[in-house]
């Protein structure tokens, strides 16, 4: 267990000495994503209650209420936007490291951006409920 846990620990290092977590612009968007992502979590879990009955997961101004459903597809907002700010991650190191930075700051700033965009989605969804 210990020769996993050292083996597990030099990769993270050599991970993290990178010269992409050396980018302040980087660094602040990959930051700034994860807390618009946990402030997402935080908001569903302040105000979404666990209820018996089904709430209303999307509203549409032309059709009204077009999907319900358990409380707990609530979750799969923040979950998603999760999903993109490490898939987006990963491709921004991916382009810093050959040496295309901007389109390394272009990604993480779509990732910032949907972030924005999904609490903005589970604003709404808590609005229509409450």
């Amino acid at each position: 267990m210990a020769s996993l846990f050292t083996k597990i620990s030099k990769v993270l290092a050599g991970w993290f000495r990178q010269e992409y977590f050396h980018s302040h612009i980087a660094m602040w968007l990959a930051v700034i994503s994860v807390a618009a992502n946990l402030t997402n979590w935080a908001l569903i879990w302040i105000f979404i209650r666990p209820v018996d009955f089904p709430i209303i997961l999307h509203y549409n101004v032309y059709f009204g209420v077009d999907m319900i459903g358990h409380w707990k597809q609530t979750y799969s907002l923040p979950a998603i936007g999760l999903f993109l700010i490490l898939v987006n991650f990963f491709l921004a190191m991916h382009f810093y490291r050959s040496k295309n930075r901007i389109a390394s700051y272009l990604i993480m700033m779509a990732a910032l951006m949907v972030q924005l965009c999904l609490i903005v989605a589970s604003a709404s969804v808590i609005i229509i409920n409450y």
